[in-house]
Order: structure tokens, then sequence, then C-alpha cells
């Protein structure tokens, strides 16, 4: 099981890394401009951190279904997704435009955007992470 869950954490990564870039990268650019006073310049943005932090979200969320998920099937991914999106993507959201001037529209594309990567990723962890007894 060790070698699927190294596989479907690198395959979320990747597909999270994907859809930051249309979300913020294309979808909340002109957005970003608007409130640049709130952000680092670009020159100045950590991305080395930034990739880290995607990496152990992504290995925990694989892990936790991994562990926790009973019983593992594309069913159960999706609602693990659904429910992974809503704990982390609405206090992101939500939690920081009740202490950030930001857009309200910015919350809901962050929680969106979310609610989006985390049922992808719940699907893509089903489809890799079997049981023990379905292995080939």
């Amino acid at each position: 099981m060790l070698k699927q869950i190294i596989l479907a954490t690198i395959a979320v990564f990747i597909a999270w890394s994907a859809l930051d870039f249309v979300i913020h990268g294309l979808l909340l650019q002109s957005t970003y401009e608007a409130t640049a006073s709130l952000w680092r310049p670009m020159q100045e943005m950590k991305m080395g951190v930034m990739y880290g932090v995607g990496i152990v979200g992504a290995a925990t969320f694989v892990y936790l279904y991994a562990a926790l998920v009973k019983p593992k099937s594309m069913a159960a991914g999706l609602k693990y997704g659904l429910l992974f999106g809503i704990a982390t993507g609405f206090p992101m959201g939500f939690g920081t435009y009740s202490v950030m001037p930001i857009p309200v529209s910015l919350a809901v594309v962050w929680f969106l955007g979310s609610l989006v990567e985390s049922i992808a990723g719940g699907a893509i962890v089903a489809a890799i992470v079997k049981p023990v007894d379905d292995r080939e």
C-alpha cells in the first residue's frame, strides 16, 4: 500500500498544482491585481514554501484516506473529497474574509476552488489507493 500512497500523493499534488494555476493564475489574476497591496510582489513570493505546503497537504490528504476511509470506493473518495473541501475551503475563504479586506468574491472562489480541488483529489485517491484485498 505504500507504493499506492506515494503514487496517489504525487498525482494529487500534480492535479492540485494544475488547478491552482487555473484558479489563481488565470481566474483570479485580475482580483489579485486589484488587491495588490495585500500580497507580496511576485519576486518576493516564497514558491518553495508554497510547493512544500502543497506536497505536505497532498500527502496528508492521501494518508487520511488510506488510513481512515472504509470501505474504499470511488463514492467514498468523492464523499471524502467533498467533506475535506468544505472543512478546509470554507474556513480558508470566509475565515480570511472575516479578518482581511479581501472582496467577498475572492472568498467565494477560494472556497469553491478548494472544494473542486478536494473532490478531484478524492477521485484520484480512490482510483489509486485500493483495499488490500483488491490489489492485483
